[in-house]
C-alpha cells in the first residue's frame, strides 16, 4: 500500500489542503508534503498524529473500505489482512474497518530485539491478548512482566505501556484494543 498517495487522496476526498491538515494535526506542511511525495516513512505515532487532523485512526486509513458494505466479510484469510506494520513489529489487522468497529483485532510479531519504543506508550482505552509463540516483555505503570507462550493479559491503555523481545526467538501475540482507533 502506497501510504503517501493514500494520505494524498483522503486528504482531498476530506476537502483539505495540505497546510489545514498540517495546521490541525499539529505538524509542519512540509511534513504533510513529504509523506504524500513518499520522502519519507511516517512511524504509526507519526501517521496516527497526522490523522487526527482528519480526523480518522489508523485502521481506517488501512482499510480497503471506507464505507461498511451491507454485505459485511465475516472470514478473513491469511493473505486479506492488512498490514500496519511499524518498524522491526509485524503488526497485520485482522478484519476491514467500518465505521460501528468497536475493537482492533491484531496478529503481532516481535522478532528477537524488536520494541515498540523506549517512549512508553498511554491512549485511551483497553488492551488485551495472548501470546501464543515465544516470550515477551510486557510494561505497564513501570512494572515488568515476562509473559511466556500461553500467557495474557488485560489493562487499561491509560496506563503507560510498552512491549519488548529482549529473548532470542520471535515472539507472537494476539492482541485486541478498544476503541478501534488504532
Amino acid at each position: 500500500m502506497d501510504v503517501g498517495v493514500r494520505l494524498q487522496t483522503i486528504r482531498k476526498l476530506k476537502g483539505l489542503s495540505q497546510r489545514e491538515l498540517a495546521k490541525r494535526a499539529g505538524v509542519t506542511n512540509s511534513t504533510i508534503s513529504m509523506i504524500e511525495k513518499n520522502s519519507v516513512s511516517p512511524s504509526i505515532s507519526s501517521l496516527k498524529k497526522v490523522l487526527s487532523g482528519i480526523p480518522m485512526s489508523l485502521v481506517e486509513f488501512f482499510s480497503q473500505d471506507f464505507e461498511q458494505d451491507s454485505d459485511t466479510q465475516v472470514v478473513y484469510r491469511a493473505g486479506e489482512l492488512i498490514d500496519i506494520s511499524d518498524g522491526n513489529v509485524s503488526m497485520k489487522l485482522i478484519g476491514k474497518a467500518h465505521p460501528s468497529r468497536a475493537i482492533a483485532f491484531l496478529d503481532e510479531t516481535y522478532p528477537p530485539g524488536a520494541d515498540t519504543g523506549e517512549e512508553m506508550l498511554t491512549h485511551e482505552g483497553e488492551e488485551a491478548g495472548m501470546l501464543v509463540q515465544g516470550q515477551l516483555e510486557l510494561t505497564v505503570n513501570n512494572q515488568v512482566y515476562v509473559l511466556q507462550s500461553g500467557d495474557s493479559y488485560y489493562f487499561e491503555s491509560s496506563k503507560p505501556h510498552r512491549f519488548r523481545n529482549p529473548f532470542g526467538e520471535p515472539a507472537r501475540l494476539i492482541s485486541a484494543t478498544t476503541p478501534a482507533n488504532f
